[in-house]
Order: C-alpha cells, then sequence, then structure tokens
C-alpha cells in the first residue's frame, strides 16, 4: 500500500517531522550556501543551509519556526535531499513543485514527501509546504552557476 492512499500513515508522518525535525539547526562552519525563506502571510520564517561537495548535495539543515506544514516538508526536504546529484536534487524539487500543481509527477522519487499531495487542494497552505523547497531551489541554482 502506498502512503498516499493512507491518510492516517500521512498525517503520522507530518506530525513525526514536525515533532521531531530533522537536520533542523544552524551549521557552525561557512562552507554552506544559505537562503533567508519568509512569508508575510503566517508564522514561516527558516533558513536553509546547502553544502556540495564534487556536484553532490553532501549536507541540508535549516533552522527557524514554521506550521506544522512547513517544518515537516522542510525536514522531509532535508533528508530526501542528501547524497543527491545536483541534477537529481532539482528533479525531486521539480516534481514536487509538479505534484502541489496537480500536475503529472514520479511518486516513486519523492518517497515521504507525497503526504502532501492534497496540499494543492488548499491554496493557503501551499506557500507553507514550498517554502523551504523553494528556499533549496534558489541555493541549488546558485551552486550551479558557481560550478560552472
Amino acid at each position: 500500500m502506498s502512503i498516499s492512499s493512507n491518510s492516517d500513515l500521512m498525517r503520522q508522518i507530518i506530525m513525526d517531522h514536525y515533532s521531531k525535525p530533522r537536520n533542523k539547526k544552524t551549521p557552525i562552519d561557512n562552507s554552506y550556501l544559505t537562503i533567508h525563506m519568509d512569508s508575510v502571510s503566517c508564522i514561516d520564517d527558516l533558513h536553509i543551509y546547502l553544502k556540495i561537495k564534487n556536484d553532490i548535495v553532501e549536507d541540508v539543515l535549516w533552522d527557524g519556526v514554521g506550521c506544522a506544514i512547513s517544518i515537516a516538508s522542510t525536514s522531509i526536504m532535508s533528508e530526501l535531499i542528501k547524497g543527491l546529484t545536483l541534477n537529481e536534487a532539482n528533479k525531486v524539487i521539480n516534481n514536487y513543485l509538479a505534484m502541489l500543481k496537480s500536475e503529472p509527477f514520479d511518486e516513486e522519487i519523492l518517497d515521504e514527501a507525497i503526504v502532501f499531495i492534497n496540499t494543492g487542494k488548499q491554496a493557503s497552505r501551499i506557500k507553507c509546504a514550498t517554502i523551504g523547497w523553494e528556499g533549496l531551489k534558489h541555493l541549488l541554482d546558485q551552486a550551479e552557476g558557481i560550478n560552472k
């Protein structure tokens, strides 16, 4: 049974990442690219940190405050993207954003991020579900520019 067909499991995953967020810390060294993301319409206020080595996402950290959706989605994102190439990371992000827009996407590569499949039906929650992802996308674009 896929995660997306079990609403109780989806809620459990979201609440687990909200109550015990993964990779939530500020790095102590300066080797990370960083971006500040916030929302004028809600509490979401995040810093996203990205460390790239040899075109591989070596680390994704983040810190800040937000609602359950923004915290859980950023936590899931930080686990999902680590260890991927820049191209693979962009593919995951593009599929996640397509899912939220109700466009065709590859469910297999989204892993736990699939729990946000119904978020696109709640327009007011899309910003919450994408704030960390949009920040990471900007950092990946920045990293690709540096590596060219």
